[in-house]
């Protein structure tokens, strides 16, 4: 290495190493000068994992992915990575990747040529339609499918099949994200962008270990507040980690009870006068939903909430039940901090950000607690103006831009919803199909999903880009569902997991760069990457697998695109349902040319903060406009504190929480076959608090059982790692497939966005 190249990459390291100080614990991969990196073909793609949507330069050399760099017009990441980014390309190519189908034929999986596995899937949706209805057929997505992937699934099965069971995983991670943001502004996805970061005074984190489970993000909080001191960070969460450590204050909450915080927050704004009455005079309705809605534990729940107006006198009224006082009884946070919260909220000089994700959304009541961080952002007109905002981050990397924006839940339409007659009369024309073949109800949510496998209504079940058989909570009653006789799974893939081992046909996949593609991103960003290498032996794109079938069962016609351009067409056509000033997404050549952009795209301009008329072509005026509602307001819903489904007792005197480490991604099917990612975390682990653990007679590397209600399992304990859970709660990671922690979830969720709690349920816990 010259001397040059060497002072280089000291001082990379060096800024790598400042990066950790701020950051204990998260591990920064530092870009380095190799000169082996020079002449490669460098090409940009997001990366594959995480919502954040960062941008990256893959090196190319020999039809091989050799290296990936950030990319520094990446208005998201400006050159940095995560630890999983900078690695992402080693997951193209573990061993034992999936590069011909599989079909099992007397209880083995036995390789089969792909067009043959195609054959037999059309073949069985045709007798499975003909013997059991249009509805006894289902396919199960993801967050990961591609803007394209998603639009044709939703396009065959609701367009051409004519049923409405398609579903999601982001319907197990950002539904109440959705459902939040609909009751409260009538339209999806957050007003803000990530260049709020850049202007906020406070950063508000909502059971959010950002460091870990977005770092690219938080590592611009923190050189935020390193260039102004002033600058502050809350953590509010159930348990100390990365996050609580580079926060200035850290606010630890009993579960299910930052409902109860955030209503005393509006509780003080309103007491302390710090209200904007003009604000709330102009742009805010007052509404009152449905009380003791229930938690979806049985079969066939039903709910629909109901708005009630309410005046502001009444909001006011309801909300002296929530005084700091009262909610410290409750949360175990002190009443002097909740005020210190609520003055941040209320003070005009300080611009402040909320952040929020799976602590929010993985909740019973993960609607209402979306809904009260929006109160107390319109309450103090603090929202919709650079940095000011409440911000939902994503998990997925297009669960914006594919589940949310394309459509791919039961209830909706790429535009709409299928209940509106005008959404499917628009549907229809576009997809150029008879309305009458878009039925006009929601069939099943997952969780419902999967119940009707059980039941027998479902009998034929697509699987693609996810892995359900380790992330549904009360697993072991979805895993037994699909073993029942008469159920047929196909399972598209890329690696063997616990999903493809109850596969009766597994459809070798395409990885990311192996194809072309577009994803959404959490900030309304849409990001095109052009195909880069070959996928291994018969492995082909979920879009090319569903269009395939499509075709075998007489769909030809709406399916015509060739493929070499189809990515270009759908996109084209996907692009007409969301014309206008409120949705309008940028042209193929542009999306092609930038590392992304934001929508709406209008006039050859990206919205960076919507319902606001100096920066929103479809706001009127030149100040609020929330035009998502029809009396142009934006709504304050009062939401009581409400306990969660299942609370510890003498039984089970333990919460059980789950979630993500920094180095693994979900179920770990791609970071696993890292080895630099799966030999820093090799196996899952339960952490305890360091009082229970001598209370049990534990030591850190125990073994320990953890039992619930459904099921018993036995970890490593860890203590003091890089978490502590508070007194009397356990966090288990679910990356690991050996560990199947949704076997002791419940399967409990919010009534209104049936999302799941994996946040919450009670678990004994024994030396083992």
């Amino acid at each position: 290495m010259k001397r040059r190249d060497m002072l280089k990459q000291i001082a990379t390291l060096a800024a790598v190493g400042a990066a950790q100080e701020l950051m204990p614990g998260v591990v920064f991969a530092a870009p380095t000068v190799d000169p082996r990196l020079q002449g490669l073909d460098w090409q940009k793609a997001p990366c594959r994992f995480c919502g954040t949507g960062c941008g990256l330069l893959i090196g190319l050399e020999k039809g091989r992915a050799v290296a990936v760099k950030g990319d520094p017009t990446s208005p998201v990441n400006k050159g940095l990575c995560c630890v999983k980014g900078y690695h992402s390309v080693m997951a193209l190519y573990g061993a034992d990747r999936f590069k011909t189908a599989w079909v099992r034929k007397d209880g083995k999986l036995t390789p089969v040529p792909v067009q043959q596995a195609l054959d037999l899937v059309a073949s069985k949706m045709k007798e499975t339609i003909a013997a059991t209805g249009k509805d006894s057929v289902a396919i199960y997505g993801s967050g990961q499918w591609t803007i394209p992937d998603g639009y044709v699934a939703s396009k065959f099965f609701k367009g051409c099949i004519g049923t409405n069971n398609v579903e999601a995983n982001a319907r197990l991670c950002m539904a109440s994200a959705v459902t939040g943001m609909m009751t409260t502004f009538g339209l999806d996805e957050p007003m803000g962008c990530y260049e709020d970061i850049d202007h906020a005074d406070v950063f508000v984190l909502w059971g959010n270990n950002m460091a870990e489970m977005h770092p690219v993000l938080f590592s611009r909080v923190l050189e935020r507040r390193l260039a102004r001191p002033e600058i502050k960070i809350i953590d509010l969460t159930t348990r100390w980690t990365r996050t609580s450590m580079a926060s200035d204050k850290v606010m630890v909450f009993q579960p299910q009870t930052d409902l109860a915080i955030l209503n005393a927050i509006c509780y003080e704004i309103l007491r302390n006068g710090w209200a904007d009455q003009r604000f709330l005079e102009q742009h805010v309705s007052f509404k009152a939903g449905k009380t003791n809605i229930g938690y979806g534990t049985e079969d066939k729940f039903a709910f629909t909430d109901e708005a009630k107006p309410l005046t502001l006198q009444e909001y006011r009224k309801k909300l002296e039940d929530y005084t700091p006082e009262k909610v410290e009884a409750l949360s175990g946070v002190p009443a002097k901090d909740i005020r210190y919260l609520a003055s941040l909220y209320g003070d005009p000089k300080k611009k402040l950000v909320s952040f929020w994700c799976m602590g929010f959304n993985q909740h019973t009541r993960g609607t209402w607690v979306n809904n009260l961080v929006y109160n107390a952002h319109l309450l103090t007109g603090k929202i919709s103006m650079p940095g000011n905002g409440p911000f939902s981050l994503t998990g997925q990397p297009s669960a914006c831009g594919t589940v949310r924006e394309v459509g791919t839940l039961t209830h909706r339409l790429p535009h709409g919803d299928v209940t509106d007659p005008h959404a499917r009369e628009l549907a229809a024309k576009i997809w150029r199909v008879p309305v009458e073949r878009i039925p006009s109800k929601p069939t099943y949510h997952t969780v419902e999903m999967f119940r009707a496998l059980d039941r027998g209504e479902i009998r034929f079940l697509w699987i693609q880009v996810t892995n359900p058989m380790v992330t549904m909570p009360k697993l072991k009653r979805y895993r037994d569902a699909t073993k029942k006789e008469g159920r047929f799974i196909v399972v598209s893939e890329v690696y063997p997991t616990p999903t493809s081992d109850i596969a009766d046909v597994i459809l070798p996949s395409a990885m990311w760069i192996e194809r072309e593609g577009m994803f959404g991103s959490g900030e309304r960003r849409t990001q095109h990457w052009n195909k880069l290498v070959q996928p291994p032996g018969e492995a082909m794109s979920d879009t090319w697998q569903l269009i395939e079938v499509a075709r075998r069962m007489g769909f030809t016609k709406e399916f015509p695109y060739k493929e070499e351009t189809h990515i270009r067409d759908i996109w084209e056509e996907y692009r007409q349902f969301q014309h206008g000033p409120q949705h309008e997404m940028a042209p193929y050549d542009e999306l092609r040319a930038k590392p992304g952009v934001l929508w709406p795209f209008v006039n050859g301009k990206e919205t960076k903060w919507r319902y606001h008329g100096k920066y929103d072509a479809a706001a009127k005026g030149t100040g609020h406009h929330f035009y998502g509602k029809p009396d142009q307001h934006a709504w304050i819903w009062f939401r009581p504190y409400e306990a969660p489904a299942e609370s510890p007792d003498a039984q089970y005197p333990f919460w059980l929480n789950t979630g993500r480490v920094v180095e693994h991604w979900h179920t770990g099917s791609l970071t696993r076959r890292i080895p630099v990612l799966h030999q820093a975390v090799p196996r899952s682990y339960a952490e305890l608090h360091p009082a229970d653990a001598k209370r049990l007679n534990v030591r850190n590397g125990d073994r320990v059982r953890l039992t619930s209600r459904r099921g018993s399992l036995v970890l490593t304990a860890q203590i003091d790692g890089r978490g502590r859970p508070a007194e009397g709660q356990v966090f288990v990671p679910f990356f690991d497939e050996s560990i199947l922690i949704n076997e002791l979830t419940l399967d409990a969720f919010c009534p209104i966005s049936r999302q799941p709690d994996y946040k919450k349920c009670a678990v004994k816990v024994e030396k083992a």
